[in-house]
């Protein structure tokens, strides 16, 4: 699987953007995607994920209300949407995908370039 991330910028704090994740290679019909961030001096984190199949979400606290995470089977493409953007989210995005629920928040099975997402004060 490869994973092709975009949508990053710059934007003011209480701005939004939208990221996308677009897969190839394979179908993501079976796999659990999502996005973990990495800011600068710090561990990459997990920010949220999806089932595939279900379409299940489950989020970061930090994010909780402010992110939503869609899919688009037909494109077999991946969303992160963030509004009420803050300067603590600032960061390099990545994209992930993962056999299961559990190594998509661990240790991903594939992962995406990142795509920077700078949010000013």
């Amino acid at each position: 699987v490869q994973l092709q991330a975009s949508g990053g910028g710059l934007v003011q704090a209480g701005g939004s953007l939208r990221l996308s994740c677009a897969a190839s290679g394979r179908t993501l019909s079976s796999y659990a995607v999502g996005w973990h961030r990495q800011a600068p001096g710090k561990e990459r984190e997990f920010v949220a994920d999806i089932s595939w199949t279900y379409g299940t979400t489950r989020y970061a606290d930090s994010v909780k209300g402010r992110f939503t995470i869609s899919r688009d089977n037909a494109k077999n493409t991946v969303y992160l949407q963030m509004n009420s953007l803050k300067p603590e989210d600032t960061a390099v995005y990545y994209c992930a995908a993962g056999v299961n629920t559990i190594l998509i928040r661990t240790n991903p099975n594939y992962w995406g370039q990142g795509t920077q997402v700078t949010v000013s004060s």
